[in-house]
């Protein structure tokens, strides 16, 4: 019934905003694996139903959602950990339809990020649980075959590739964690991995800034946040 109001300006409307919240809070808060499943149906209709708000408007929507789907991946209830899989393809999947099977780089882009984030706030590390997600993701994009003949199961491929990747460089950041030098150093690699993406580069930058104010070392806290100054001037003035 408010279709067109909540896809007034793409999904960036105060109305959309409570109804992306309410959907969200099942996911944020605990829940019966029971109610989870229906609240997973939910969100796949919600993807469904309003695929610019996600993929055409603000990055906020489906940014916020990535975080909460990924967080559901290291559930230890297997069926949360499947539903939370599938959705994720789901949302991967609608992103390529929508842009006519070009590319799903926002949601790929927004995957990554979370992972960062998550890892960055100690909710993530390289567990078996996740790792059993990631391999579901894949097989959904492999027996797809509707994509079959696309660029999309690579696609999915190259992005979970990707995260193993953050993963193993977050279990060397684990190991190093009472050596505040090493950390800062292999998270300034990490940073500097993602050059050709500034916002991967500013999450990176953020988590460094964090272990610096931690340790005391204000100063080089100072430094990561000029840089991550210039990387969002350099975006503006690009744009």
């Amino acid at each position: 019934a408010f279709q067109t109001q909540l896809l007034s300006n793409d999904g960036h409307n105060p109305l959309m905003k409570k109804v992306f919240d309410i959907h969200l809070a099942f996911l944020k808060n605990g829940q019966s694996e029971a109610a989870l499943k229906h609240v997973f149906a939910s969100l796949r209709a919600f993807i469904s139903k309003f695929p610019s708000a996600f993929f055409k408007g603000r990055v906020n929507l489906c940014a916020a959602l990535c975080y909460e789907i990924l967080k559901c991946c290291t559930s230890k209830v297997s069926s949360t950990r499947n539903e939370a899989s599938a959705l994720l393809y789901l949302l991967m999947r609608n992103n390529f339809e929508f842009t006519k099977r070009r590319t799903f780089l926002r949601t790929h882009l927004q995957i990554i990020i979370a992972v960062s984030l998550l890892i960055a706030d100690g909710a993530l590390s390289g567990g078996t649980r996740f790792q059993d997600s990631l391999l579901i993701i894949n097989n959904f994009a492999n027996s797809d075959r509707p994509m079959k003949a696309t660029a999309f199961p690579s696609e999915v491929k190259d992005l979970t590739k990707r995260i193993r990747t953050v993963l193993m460089a977050t279990a060397q950041m684990k190991k190093h964690e009472k050596d505040p030098e090493m950390l800062v150093d292999l998270q300034y690699s990490l940073a500097k991995s993602y050059a050709s993406t500034p916002e991967h580069r500013k999450t990176w930058l953020d988590s460094m800034a964090k272990i610096h104010v931690k340790n005391g070392d204000f100063s080089e806290a100072a430094m990561c946040y000029v840089h991550v100054a210039a990387l969002v001037a350099e975006f503006l003035h690009r744009k």
